[in-house]
């Protein structure tokens, strides 16, 4: 039991962070940056603002189906050049059935 939760420590005190440029996320401090917990927002950060070589990157580190299920499913919100992104970047994916689209298709949004 001790073994287990000293190998799972462990585990996360040596995982690996994802190869990405800080400058993704210069409103956040870089090296206190919850990979796990904040997966949402790094992978919508990712999405809204990063080429093919930060995609893969993220779907490396996450798992594909973690990031289209997050992407789907889970994120509130993207601007529209985001999703067309996304579906280039995913193309199983569907506006119609993305959750950032669907929560704001008719709502405009006035500050980008």
């Amino acid at each position: 039991m001790i073994l287990t939760i000293i190998q799972k420590t462990m585990e996360k005190l040596t995982r690996k962070i994802p190869n990405l440029h800080p400058k993704f996320f210069w409103d956040f401090r870089f090296d206190s940056i919850d990979w796990d917990g904040g997966y949402k927002m790094v992978i919508a950060r990712i999405v809204e603002r990063g080429g093919q070589h930060q995609i893969d990157e993220i779907v490396r580190f996450y798992g594909r189906e973690k990031v289209i299920k997050a992407v789907r499913e889970e994120i509130s919100f993207l601007p529209n050049y985001a999703i067309e992104d996304a579906i280039k970047f995913f193309p199983e994916l569907k506006k119609e059935e993305m959750h950032c689209y669907l929560n704001r298709k008719d709502k405009p949004y006035h500050w980008i």
